[in-house]
């Protein structure tokens, strides 16, 4: 151990916990997701990113039912809108009582009393990557003195490793200007971008497994479960108005411009492959005039917007849930978070944005466990959109990466750590004492 990891460690110490042993659970839970809500009730305060399809929401059912059963106190469960009916769901099919839960949507944020409160589950808590987001600042400031916190996602970084550190503070391990002094090092062709110093590689991953589990399959743990295996996924990418892509620039009036000229062919593209079939289809686009323009050319369509209030969405998801409904036409920002669609094996893009999670969570929709079928995948784009194609790409290597590395750097420290009675916290410690100058010789001498 060189000099630099023997300084790391010798600023981390155990913590004594704040959590509670767990009391008998749901028997309908898988013994990895027991066990996952066992280290979160150990911790009392913890983050759990597990891929799609790993039952987030039954361990965050079961974690919420563990504390009103420890405190005899509500719990708050904070999802995306149209996630809370779907959570209720499963509420009801798992057999929890929801009698001291409550499940509520972030924006309604401002009419919760945080001390009503004995803990807080955040799902989809990637929601607090965004630094100055008005969402982060709330749930820090409301609830920095809850006894229970949790967060749930699948995607706990999508753009950059440095987005953890928000979980880390939230949960109150260590702020984010800590973490970035402690293990990273910025970069200097980019201001704003930081990276891990060298030295602090493991060790970083060491400290991150004292906090939060990663998990992208039961084996991750050590266990071994049928039906945890995702099925192929087909992506297919039509060019609308060429035969291949362009690698110029565009400015983002250009790229507006060029959506806007290539809105009708690429629509009809969509809506040719959706009517010549019987299958059920889930489309995506990011702008109102895509979505007007799909619903009106895809037959049997159900459109979703930004706008429609929240009976109108829910009512709707849950009719595509149930198959009820041949297509669906949203957006990943509206519907790509948190919706359990296995029943459904078909997608479109009607164009991308920059957002590699959004792209990365519509597709995990229907590509999940659970999933029976291959999942088909049609990206449309105009020739000229060929530089957002692959910025897509490029994200989408260094997810994969990253993802992997988190996953194997921390299995086998998440199995032991799993067992352990300890967590471990970086503290802040000067190296150089701070003097104060004496009131007199503050004064000013006339």
């Amino acid at each position: 151990m060189n000099e630099y990891q023997e300084f790391l460690k010798q600023k981390q110490k155990a913590k004594e916990h704040k959590g509670f042993a767990a009391l008998p659970m749901n028997d309908k839970l898988f013994p990895f997701q027991q066990f996952i809500v066992e280290h979160n009730l150990s911790k009392g305060k913890h983050a759990v990113f597990a891929d799609c399809g790993l039952g987030k929401t039954v361990m965050e059912l079961e974690t919420a039912s563990q504390i009103v059963r420890h405190t005899n106190k509500p719990v708050l469960i904070l999802a995306p809108l149209v996630v809370v009916a779907q959570t209720q769901r499963e509420a009801e099919k798992f057999g929890f009582d929801l009698d001291k839960v409550t499940i509520t949507n972030f924006e309604n944020l401002h009419n919760i009393n945080p001390l009503e409160y004995a803990g807080l589950i955040v799902d989809e808590s990637s929601i607090m990557k965004n630094f100055e987001g008005q969402i982060k600042k709330q749930l820090f400031k409301y609830f920095h003195n809850t006894p229970y916190k949790f967060a749930f996602t699948a995607t706990p970084s999508p753009n950059d490793p440095m987005e953890l550190a928000n979980h880390s503070e939230f949960l109150g391990y260590q702020s984010r200007l800590g973490m970035l002094a402690t293990y990273f090092i910025n970069d200097q062709d980019h201001t704003s971008k930081w990276r891990l110093k060298g030295h602090a590689d493991k060790i970083f991953w060491q400290w991150m497994a004292s906090w939060c589990v990663f998990i992208d399959n039961p084996n991750s743990l050590g266990y071994e479960i049928e039906g945890y295996k995702l099925p192929k996924l087909n992506i297919f990418e039509i060019i609308a108005d060429g035969t291949d892509f362009s690698n110029d620039k565009l400015t983002l009036t250009q790229r507006r411009n060029v959506r806007k000229e290539t809105l009708n062919i690429r629509c009809q593209k969509a809506a040719d492959i959706v009517n010549s079939s019987d299958e059920q289809w889930l489309i995506w686009c990011s702008l109102n005039d895509e979505s007007a323009k799909l619903k009106e050319y895809i037959n049997e369509s159900y459109e979703v917007k930004g706008s429609d209030n929240s009976k109108y969405k829910a009512e709707t998801m849950i009719k595509f849930s149930n198959n009820e409904i041949k297509s669906l036409v949203t957006k990943p920002s509206i519907a790509g978070f948190g919706m359990n669609w296995q029943q459904c094996n078909n997608m479109i893009f009607v164009g991308l944005s920059d957002s590699y999670e959004q792209y990365y969570q519509a597709i995990r929709r229907c590509w999940r466990f659970g999933q029976t079928k291959e999942v088909n995948v049609y990206i449309i784009l105009s020739a000229k959109e060929g530089t957002v194609k692959e910025n897509i790409a490029r994200k989408e290597e260094d997810a994969k990466y990253m993802q992997s590395q988190m996953v194997e750097l921390t299995k086998e420290i998440t199995q032991k750590e799993l067992h352990s009675t300890s967590r471990i916290v970086t503290e802040y410690i000067p190296q150089i004492e701070m003097i104060l100058p004496k009131l007199e010789e503050m004064k000013c001498k006339l």
